[in-house]
């Protein structure tokens, strides 16, 4: 069955075509070419302010990262996710903050004890720059699976997170364990079932260890969206956004409704980031607003 939903009179559509309105001349003022968008052409989108948006800067390749924290904060974002110390002063000259910063690999993570040394040593920098910068979370990743089974590696995870748990408590950072899928994108990734990510949290019992929940990833291996996200709001620190399927514009040409996602997030009472992390196929300015516009719900 295709993605493309024609009849204008669905819900998506409706949804899609009144937000499109509401955001007024935001939409109607950026320019057709994504590179001639002028912050000073922008206005600011959020209203509610429930949700507190990012945007991942990996998606955009064609804005430098001072034109999309420009853009960004003229709509009401409050962060650029995955931006490492080199850039935290670009940030803070427009008042955003680096809403999740890197750390080790995403194949060889805390799943293996081989690299604990390495992945521990990794985090705890990150940790020292996000604390001095004022910034909450760093990342970190289970690895791939190899020859190691899941209980292994949930023992591994559980060991090699321990020894950086008390530091990060210290420091008052969150670390973020993402949840990927392995049957598209990340084939042979450990960490690709909620379950997993629940018990690596309660084996290492930091309040400072929580689940990335990327929503496009998690989509794609076990659904439930909004039942998970209030059966293990505890657990999660972090939210990524991505339409599903192709992890491009979270409009109505995927499956995802992401404006009843965010209303369950907000009534769990998180007080977190919601990074966008789609690859715009339109207008990548465009398609932000529009993300931006029925998230902020």
């Amino acid at each position: 069955m295709s993605t493309q939903h024609n009849d204008k009179f669905s819900r998506r559509a409706f949804v899609r075509n009144t937000s499109v309105v509401a955001a007024g001349a935001v939409a109607g003022s950026l320019a057709r070419t994504a590179s001639a968008v002028a912050p000073a052409n922008v206005e600011r989108i959020v209203k509610n302010g429930r949700i507190n948006q990012s945007v991942c800067k990996w998606c955009y390749k064609k804005q430098t990262l001072e034109e999309l924290c420009a853009i960004g904060r003229k709509m009401g974002l409050k962060a650029i996710d995955l931006i490492g110390p080199n850039d935290f002063p670009t940030l803070k000259k427009y008042g955003l903050a680096s809403s999740m910063i890197g750390t080790h690999s995403l194949r060889k993570g805390m799943n293996d004890k081989n690299n604990h040394a390495e992945c521990i040593s990794k985090i705890r920098s990150s940790i020292d720059a996000a604390a001095e910068a004022g910034f909450p979370n760093v990342i970190s990743f289970s690895g791939d699976r190899g020859n190691i089974p899941d209980d292994v590696g949930v023992e591994n995870a559980v060991e090699g997170l321990k020894q950086v748990a008390g530091y990060a408590e210290k420091k008052k950072i969150n670390i973020c364990l993402e949840y990927l899928n392995s049957k598209v994108n990340h084939k042979g990734y450990m960490f690709d079932n909620m379950a997993w990510g629940v018990e690596v949290c309660k084996g290492v019992g930091s309040e400072r260890i929580k689940i990335l929940y990327d929503i496009y990833h998690a989509q794609i291996m076990e659904g439930d969206i909004i039942r998970t996200i209030e059966t293990y709001s505890d657990y999660i620190g972090h939210y990524h956004t991505g339409g599903n399927p192709g992890r491009n514009e979270i409009d109505d040409t995927q499956e995802l409704f992401y404006p009843a996602i965010m209303r369950a997030i907000v009534e769990t009472g998180y007080k977190g980031y919601v990074a966008h992390e789609f690859i715009p196929l339109k207008n990548p300015i465009k398609s932000l607003a529009y993300a931006v516009r029925i998230c902020d719900v």
